[in-house]
């Protein structure tokens, strides 16, 4: 059996409604990267270096980024001598099976560090506009869906509306927001909230922080100063630093990882708005390059919408339209 069949039977088999949120959020970027990968296929009976070339052209539209682009192509291209792959048919297996592997690097993706006892601590960092506030919402109402008690930090005391949107969120979600007036010190917000959050013995306390401050040395220094804080009150925090990155930016997000990534220690990828873009392959690149496990994704604006990230969910999201095609021939 092909490895997109046993993707297929896996999923279908467990009438999952995560895969099919999967399935739908990724949506424009399977309906892009299958209809091209099977009209490829259909053109080039014989694997050969043109049909390489033209995939490689294909992975890249798809944001995946170069550098993952050539390791693919040439993983590929190895497979497919080692196994005696000639035709183009028989490859499209190879292809998702190829990029399962490459997303499979460590246990931690769709993980949360959560301890099991006394508070953990979640540090959100990001850009403004990458959907930092919302996702925090979002992991907060999951998390109290889960039966954790929750508290939220408004540390983006900079941002012009930002204290009301996680104010908004933490009603949506149905926990307390802790606040101060906006430009107040963010380290002095975060200070309080960590009080505030052992005094009423909270599981989870959830940081937002500043995306954008007069640039990019004060921003980091910024969240230097909060991470001390939190690691002077509770030691071992945070448990989590998350960075959260808008998928719809493509190789943008790539460069925000790598800034944010080697200024402050990122635990953990959330990829936003994944259903809003045609070019989803930034999570392989993203996840490939960087090395940092991914932790959530977000598949559409629902309040439950935040899915904890699965490789073979997302491989399988992004497939089935290649094993449609594959049972229909």
């Amino acid at each position: 059996m092909s490895f997109l069949k046993r993707l297929k039977e896996k999923f279908t088999t467990q009438s999952d409604s995560v895969s099919e949120k999967f399935k739908s959020g990724l949506e424009k970027t399977r309906t892009s990267f299958s209809t091209r990968v099977n009209d490829l296929v259909k053109r080039y009976r014989k694997v050969d270096e043109e049909f390489f070339e033209e995939l490689e052209e294909i992975l890249i539209s798809a944001d995946v980024g170069v550098h993952t682009v050539m390791e693919l192509i040439d993983q590929l291209k190895d497979l497919s001598r080692t196994r005696n792959i000639q035709n183009t048919e028989d490859l499209k297996s190879a292809i998702s099976e190829t990029l399962a592997g490459m997303l499979h690097k460590g246990d931690q993706d769709g993980k949360l560090n959560l301890q099991t006892e006394g508070m953990s601590v979640i540090l959100f960092v990001g850009v403004n506009g990458v959907g930092k506030t919302t996702t925090i919402g979002k992991l907060a109402h999951q998390l109290k869906q889960e039966g954790k008690s929750v508290l939220l930090a408004a540390g983006d005391t900079f941002r012009a509306g930002a204290i009301e949107q996680l104010e908004v969120w933490g009603q949506r979600a149905g926990v307390d927001v802790i606040k101060h007036q906006e430009g107040s010190d963010p380290a002095a917000v975060i200070y309080d909230s960590l009080k505030a959050a052992k005094s009423r013995n909270a599981d989870v306390l959830l940081c937002d922080t500043a995306g954008r401050l007069q640039n990019k040395v004060n921003l980091m220094n910024e969240l230097e100063k909060v991470k001390r804080v939190i690691e002077r009150e509770v030691p071992g925090a945070p448990h989590e630093v998350l960075l959260v990155v808008d998928a719809t930016t493509g190789q943008n997000a790539m460069s925000q990882a790598k800034t944010f990534s080697q200024s402050t220690n990122v635990t953990g990828l959330v990829l936003t708005k994944l259903d809003g873009t045609a070019k989803g392959g930034i999570v392989l690149g993203i996840r490939n390059e960087l090395d940092i496990p991914v932790k959530f994704v977000g598949l559409g604006e629902k309040i439950d919408d935040l899915q904890a990230f699965d490789p073979d969910q997302f491989v399988y999201g992004l497939f089935s339209g290649l094993e449609d095609e594959e049972k229909a021939e």
